[in-house]
């Protein structure tokens, strides 16, 4: 699978102090065709995601399904051990007492749509092992009361004097031209 990022890139950061301002210069940015690449903020800020333009999450969905799977094997295998491989005579109750069967059923779902939720949540933001190194702060604690959106030259027609003017349309407090990605 292709990288998300491509080779020998360049980085641009806009640093601002407002939560609100920094999310109408995300949305402005977009509008005025910037590949936004993240924003680093000290705290969630409602609406960021919609403004970045990242898609919604379809880990609720990996759940679901490891809950399903989960349900099926525990009930299956309760079932068919009960029926099929050991059917016991217990006071001469039916073979297939489902509420006995309830408890395991109900913990295989718990516990296998929770390992499809972390492998989802894992294979979603591509947290795997891999060579590269994500690239660091562009500045000692930016991120502690301050606002970064991270803009990524996406190819060579980038004009870095249109964003130093959208930066200054915007009132960014710090423009950080070239930040180096390893």
């Amino acid at each position: 699978m292709p990288s998300r990022r491509p080779e020998r890139s360049r980085l641009h950061a806009l640093v601002l102090r407002d939560p609100e301002r920094t999310l109408q210069a995300v949305r402005r940015l977009r509008l005025d065709g910037y590949g936004i690449d993240d924003v680093h903020t000290p705290f969630p800020v409602h609406g960021m995601a919609e403004a970045m333009g990242i898609p919604p999450t379809r880990i609720s969905t990996a759940t679901l399904v490891g809950a399903a799977a989960g349900l099926t094997l525990g009930l299956g295998l309760q079932a068919w051990t009960s029926v099929v491989d050991w059917p016991l005579d217990i006071g001469g109750k039916s073979y297939l007492a489902l509420p006995a069967l309830m408890p395991v059923t109900f913990e295989l779902s718990v516990l296998f749509a929770a390992f499809a939720t972390v492998i989802g949540l894992l294979v979603r933001s591509r947290l795997r092992p891999r060579g590269e190194h994500p690239p660091s702060q562009p500045g000692a604690g930016v991120a502690d009361d301050r606002f970064v959106i991270v803009i990524r030259e996406e190819d060579a027609g980038f004009d870095a004097a249109a964003l130093r003017g959208a930066a200054a349309r915007i009132g960014v407090e710090e423009l950080i031209e070239g930040w180096k990605v390893f």
